[in-house]
């Protein structure tokens, strides 16, 4: 098909409540939301790598920019029959994966769109609600994180995820265990900690919980492998598994037990589905992850989560949960308990409010051959 214009949101989306993390705080989302056309047809995807730099290398603005000056240029004006195909365009282009996801989780939804398919269907996935967990930032109190836990408890989510760090870690952990002495939890750490914590993590194996997220270097897959062999929690693995590539080594070098896949940080669907795959040959649950996208990238994320070794659940939260209002419609919410629908239209069915949009762009552009 092939690709007659691609429009580029900068946008900014305020939180109900800042999320901070082990790198810092994010009083709102920035993202680049993308349409690109096809004849009478469009799509919308989105890419989140947050505003500054914190997460990994790349951030919101540069994003923009090298999507516009770049990445969108290369592909305008030609006919694209492949994800692979588009991805083999931008290649010569090094890294930034999170810039070639925008462009190439659009393409997919355009092609499901035209070929009148739900994007799971596509991508190999199951008609079936997704499960998804709840996660909470560091609070300002245990006090006011034990609430919402139990919030999350009693609206049915099978599982909570608990940002870590100095400070917040074994006497949180241990308040949280107390309260909830049967229930499922994880902690990120958001590459916080050296191997030098290694005695704080194994204190940390006492609590039980169903992994440690990302707990070393966002790069480092070698000294992940040691801190597993010398720890009963599996460990498992977020920033450091930025392509089908670094998946197939930390899968050889035995770096995690477990795999969080965020379509932006491994640069797309077609690299979130190869390593899918590897993992799943080599006997290692996926999970789906989240940057905290509108309901356009939480959409897509529920799509990927339908595929068979997707084993954990997701990180794909009800808009209200972050958002007053979301900035695509329809919103996304709880089907059922702890679970969250997939498509039933060709594509996805969430696109950006055209007032919302309007009133949260940072920046625009319009790109044609």
């Amino acid at each position: 098909m092939r690709i007659d214009s691609v429009e580029l949101y900068h946008v900014r989306m305020p939180l109900i409540y800042p999320w901070r993390t082990a790198y810092g705080e994010d009083p709102d989302i920035h993202s680049v939301l993308v349409k690109m056309v096809s004849g009478d047809t469009y799509s919308w995807g989105e890419t989140t790598p947050l505003k500054a730099p914190c997460y990994l290398p790349e951030w919101t603005g540069g994003t923009f920019a090298l999507m516009k000056e770049f990445l969108a240029p290369q592909i305008v004006g030609r006919d694209i029959n492949s994800a692979e195909e588009l991805l083999n365009m931008l290649s010569h282009f090094k890294g930034n994966p999170f810039a070639k996801a925008g462009l190439e989780i659009a393409w997919w939804v355009l092609k499901a769109k035209m070929d009148g398919k739900p994007l799971h269907r596509l991508l190999g996935g199951r008609s079936r609600p997704v499960e998804v967990g709840a996660d909470f930032g560091i609070q300002d109190s245990i006090d006011m994180l034990l609430k919402k836990i139990q919030r999350a408890v009693d609206e049915g989510y099978p599982r909570v995820k608990l940002k870590f760090r100095l400070g917040w870690d074994v006497n949180m952990l241990k308040a949280v265990r107390d309260s909830f002495p049967d229930y499922t939890f994880h902690i990120d750490c958001n590459a916080a900690f050296t191997l030098k914590h290694l005695e704080l993590f194994k204190k940390v194996d006492r609590f039980e919980l169903a992994m440690i997220e990302q707990p070393l270097n966002y790069a480092d897959l070698i000294d992940h492998a040691e801190l597993q062999r010398q720890i009963a929690t599996p460990v498992c693995l977020d920033e450091s598994v930025t392509s089908p590539e670094t998946a197939e080594k930390a899968i050889r070098l035995k770096s995690c037990r477990y795999v969080n896949i965020k379509t932006g940080r491994v640069g797309g669907l077609s690299n979130a589905t190869k390593i899918h795959d590897l993992c799943e040959e080599a006997g290692i649950p996926c999970w789906v992850g989240s940057m905290l996208e509108s309901g356009v990238g939480i959409g897509v994320a529920a799509e990927l989560a339908t595929l068979p070794n997707f084993k954990y659940p997701a990180d794909i939260f009800p808009i209200k949960v972050l958002y007053s209002e979301d900035l695509a419609a329809p919103e996304i919410s709880l089907c059922a308990p702890g679970k969250v629908a997939v498509s039933k239209v060709p594509g996805i069915p969430y696109e950006p409010k055209e007032d919302m949009l309007k009133n949260n762009t940072v920046n625009k552009v319009v790109i044609k051959p």
